[in-house]
C-alpha cells in the first residue's frame, strides 16, 4: 500500500450530501474483483449520459457536461470534498478501489458511513474528518479558484488552506500509523514475519502430530 504523509493538491468539489457507494461505483460493476481499472467508471451514472457496463469501453459514452469530474478546471485533482454521510449505503470495498484508481488519495467531509470509512484505511485513501463549517471552508476556496492547492498534512493532522488557515482533524493512532507507513491488514502482519516462523518453528516441536 502507498504511504501517506503529506498532500498538496487540487480539490475536487462534490456539492453532495449522502453520496451512496452505489453512487461512487454502480452495481454493474462488481462482477469484477479485480481491484484496479475502476477509476473510469468512477460516479458512473452521474459521469454519464450513456449507460455503462465493464463491457462497454467508457471512451464511447457520452459525458454528462454539468457533472464536475467532467469539468476540465477541477482535472488533476488527487482530493474529494463533499458533504454529510459520505460513502452511505452497501459495503463495496469497490468504491474506494474507485476512489483510489481515479486518483484520489483522501476524501473531505463532515461525517462518513462506517464500513466505508473503514474500507478507506484498509486501501491507503485517507477520510478526514471536520465540521461542516470547515468542510464549507474547503469549497469556498475552490470556487474561488479551482486551480487552489490543500495540504493534507497526516503527521500534523492539518489541513491547510491556501490563504493560510489550518484545521487540525482526528485520527484513530492505529490508522495513521498504518498510512504513515503503508501497511495495509497483510503489510501490518508482515512485520512480525520473525516471530510467525519463529512460532511455526516452536510449534513443530511442541505439537508435531499438527503437521
Amino acid at each position: 500500500m502507498q504511504a501517506f504523509t503529506t498532500l498538496t493538491a487540487k480539490v475536487m468539489p462534490l456539492d453532495r450530501p449522502n453520496v451512496d457507494t452505489d453512487a461512487i461505483i454502480p452495481k454493474q460493476y462488481l462482477k469484477s474483483i479485480s481491484r484496479t481499472g475502476f477509476g473510469p467508471f468512477l460516479f458512473d451514472d452521474w459521469r454519464y449520459l450513456d449507460p455503462g457496463t465493464l463491457d462497454i469501453d467508457p471512451a464511447t459514452r457520452r459525458p454528462n457536461p454539468d457533472f464536475v469530474l467532467n469539468d476540465a478546471a477541477h482535472a488533476g485533482s488527487r482530493i474529494l470534498v463533499a458533504r454529510d454521510n459520505f460513502g452511505c449505503g452497501s459495503s463495496r470495498e469497490h468504491a474506494v478501489w474507485a476512489l483510489d484508481d481515479y486518483g484520489f488519495r483522501a476524501v473531505i467531509a463532515p461525517s462518513y458511513a462506517d464500513i466505508f470509512f473503514s474500507n478507506c484505511f484498509k486501501n491507503g485513501v485517507l477520510p478526514v474528518v471536520l465540521t461542516p463549517e470547515q468542510v464549507q471552508a474547503v469549497f469556498v476556496a475552490v470556487e474561488a479558484d479551482a486551480n487552489a492547492e490543500i495540504t493534507i498534512d497526516l503527521p500534523a493532522q492539518q489541513v491547510r488552506l491556501p490563504d493560510g488557515s489550518a484545521f487540525a482533524f482526528d485520527i484513530n493512532p492505529h490508522h495513521k500509523h498504518n498510512l504513515v507507513n503503508g501497511l495495509d491488514e497483510i503489510g501490518l502482519t508482515l512485520t512480525q514475519a520473525d516471530d510467525i516462523r519463529a512460532y511455526e518453528a516452536r510449534r513443530r516441536i511442541e505439537a508435531p502430530w499438527l503437521f
